[in-house]
């Protein structure tokens, strides 16, 4: 026969001159029996705890998927929602600057009128000083002119008028000199 190695189909014969794959009813009662006793002992003390690790397994999966997919929807949520709030961000930014702009803008108009006005202001107001001190300046010369009149008048008439009487000729001639 072969030598040297043995395959598992061949039929090997034993000592007693039986084969190992002679079919004996009494071995297989006996592997059919203790299969069934095996499968009831697992059953009894086995099967129900394996059953209920594997559901209590499938319990977790099933909740950890379910909680994962609600994060996920609540993290687009949020993903939504930021991106609103970006968006209202961006619209209101927009709206500041605007707002910045013609508020500016009016301030730039208010300055310039206001400066506008100061000048004016300041214009009249020395244009009325100027006019104060002409008009001050314009007496002071019509005193001087009128003393210079007298004085004159004085010399040439030689005569003898109260310095009164003198003022009120002098005050009349200016007064019609002014007019003309």
């Amino acid at each position: 026969m072969f030598t040297g190695f043995s395959l598992p189909f061949v039929a090997v014969i034993a000592e007693g001159g039986s084969s190992l794959i002679e079919v004996n009813p009494g071995v297989i009662i006996w592997t059919v029996a203790t299969f069934i006793i095996l499968l009831l002992i697992l059953k009894k003390f086995a099967w129900k705890p394996i059953l209920f690790a594997l559901e209590q397994r499938e319990t977790a999966i099933k909740e950890s998927l379910e909680k994962a997919q609600t994060a996920k929807e609540e993290a687009q949520k949020i993903l939504d929602q930021n991106q609103v709030n970006l968006a209202k961000a961006e619209e209101e930014s927009k709206q500041i600057i605007n707002q910045s702009r013609v508020y500016a803008e009016k301030l730039k108009d208010q300055i310039i009128q206001d400066s506008k006005s100061e000048a004016k202001k300041m214009i009249e107001e020395a244009a009325a000083e100027i006019e104060r001190k002409k008009d001050a300046a314009f007496d002071e010369l019509k005193n001087q002119v009128a003393e210079i009149a007298v004085l004159a008048a004085e010399k040439i008439i030689r005569e003898k008028l109260d310095g009164e009487t003198q003022k009120k000729i002098v005050d009349k001639f200016i007064g019609e000199i002014t007019k003309n």
